[in-house]
């Protein structure tokens, strides 16, 4: 990845970064203090010190969720023969984005962003690096908005053609009265069989720390977050066919090494086929 949007200037007043409320804690902001990043702020830093203490392993967690998705992207491209990426939830940017993941195996493979965060906004321009044979884009949108969503993607991607739609770490942040599964629904509704789904997303059944985790972060952010069973994450790949080994917890699906299968995230995660 491009380390060029960590000293690029950020955008001039009236911009993205004008909106940002720096006075409570953000997720994404939260994750980027956990990935060693430095588009933070105190609020955000005390809610990432605050579940450090109450799971200690959250932050090897959080790498070895990144560490899933790339794998997942390798999977989607060399195995499943992806090469179109709809990527919701991105965050602020860090190693192994998608789509360079995915270009590094098949340059023409395109890759949209989706994002809501004012901080990701700014940075969005770390997303935009595609080779001349492939394309990328970012959309500024709720992944609430599917119907938007799934228009402006169309801009960029042929969803005539098979696209993994990647929910990577972001259901969390959708409660339960928002209907999470009808929005996984609508999206892989909106795209032909041959497509796959990719979810991970924390679990409430993996550890005592880690189910704790989600009422400690709560107490530090507006937007709350809700972390669920596996028989609840499994509702959301209802209709799919998931790919071996199933609905596991991430360091589990597809492990390249020991280290990989060694982590202590507790996340469930998998990969689905539309048929």
């Amino acid at each position: 990845m491009s380390s060029d949007w960590l000293s690029a200037p950020l955008p001039e007043q009236g911009g993205p970064l004008s909106e940002i409320d720096t006075s409570v804690a953000h997720i994404a902001r939260v994750y980027d203090y956990w990935l060693g990043g430095k588009d933070n702020f105190a609020p955000d830093r005390a809610a990432a010190e605050a579940a450090m203490r109450e799971d200690p392993n959250v932050v090897e967690g959080v790498r070895g969720n990144r560490a899933f998705l790339a794998r997942a992207v390798r999977y989607l491209v060399g195995q499943a023969g992806i090469r179109q990426f709809l990527d919701i939830g991105t965050g602020i940017p860090a190693a192994d984005n998608t789509h360079e993941v995915a270009q590094a195996m098949e340059r023409q493979c395109r890759v949209v962003y989706v994002d809501n965060d004012p901080i990701v906004l700014a940075h969005a321009r770390a997303l935009l690096t595609s080779g001349s044979e492939g394309a990328t884009d970012y959309l500024d949108e709720d992944l609430r908005n599917v119907a938007e969503i799934v228009r402006a993607a169309a801009g960029t991607l042929d969803l005539t053609k098979p696209v993994a739609v990647m929910l990577i770490g972001i259901l969390h942040c959708i409660p339960d009265e928002d209907d999470p599964a009808g929005i996984v629904r609508r999206l892989m509704d909106a795209v032909p069989a041959g497509s796959h789904l990719a979810i991970s997303h924390p679990a409430t059944d993996i550890n005592t720390p880690a189910r704790n985790l989600a009422s400690r972060m709560n107490e530090f952010m507006p937007i709350k977050v809700r972390f669920r069973s596996r028989a609840e994450v499994a509702r959301f790949f209802e209709g799919l066919e998931l790919v071996e080994p199933g609905l596991v917890r991430v360091p589990e699906w597809r492990p390249d090494s020991d280290a990989d299968l060694a982590n202590p995230a507790a996340v469930w995660g998998g990969v689905a086929r539309k048929s």
